[in-house]
């Protein structure tokens, strides 16, 4: 795995924002790349100044956005059965397509938005709401919404850690439900705030 993320590296390294984009496609296509190590690293390199922090962030949406869409059609036109059968070739762990599956049935469509700041499901997630056949609409915007925090907060932390930056593929779920966390809060504190202005 070490080899495999140097060869990442190094792909960032010389391609810039092109292989951004590429690696966080194929992390949303459910290929097992950590989105902590491909956005952590370039977080770093725009802290060395290498890269510009919205062409990192454009990358990072353009590149998960077709990589979400990808496997929303693999669910929805092959369905669980292309997934079970073919899925291995990919990587891809029939138990992570379970955890995802059961997100999307208990939440429904909005699994997709919420999913997005959490380990492993975040990854899968696309293909149940396939195998559902979602509107391709709701879908886009749900993805949109919950893949565009995320994207800036690894992005920033990999910046701002700097030299240090690869803390986040040491504690990558941790800052996942660190996220969670923060992101209940400020929406029970937006909750309460509009209540009391509408009393």
């Amino acid at each position: 795995m070490e080899q495999l993320s140097q060869i990442f590296l190094d792909f960032i390294s010389t391609w810039g924002y092109v292989a951004v984009a590429v690696l966080m496609a194929m992390e949303n296509a459910c290929i097992p790349i950590p989105s902590e190590l491909v956005l952590g690293f370039a977080g770093y390199l725009v802290f060395a100044g290498q890269m510009d922090f919205s062409g990192a962030v454009v990358a990072g949406m353009i590149g998960g956005m077709l990589g979400s869409i990808f496997a929303y059609y693999v669910g929805y036109y092959g369905g669980r059965p292309f997934v079970n059968k073919y899925g291995k070739y990919f990587l891809m762990s029939p138990s992570h397509v379970d955890t995802a599956q059961r997100w999307f049935d208990k939440y429904g469509i909005k699994a997709v938005f919420f999913s997005r700041i959490l380990p492993v499901v975040r990854t899968f997630i696309s293909l149940p709401a396939g195998f559902a056949k979602v509107s391709f609409k709701q879908f886009i915007f749900y993805t949109f919404l919950g893949s565009l925090p995320w994207t800036i907060l690894i992005l920033y932390c990999g910046m701002i850690l700097g030299e240090n930056w690869q803390v986040m593929r040491q504690v990558g779920h941790e800052a996942s439900l660190v996220f969670v966390f923060v992101a209940a809060v400020a929406l029970m504190v937006w909750y309460c705030y509009k209540k009391k202005r509408q009393n």
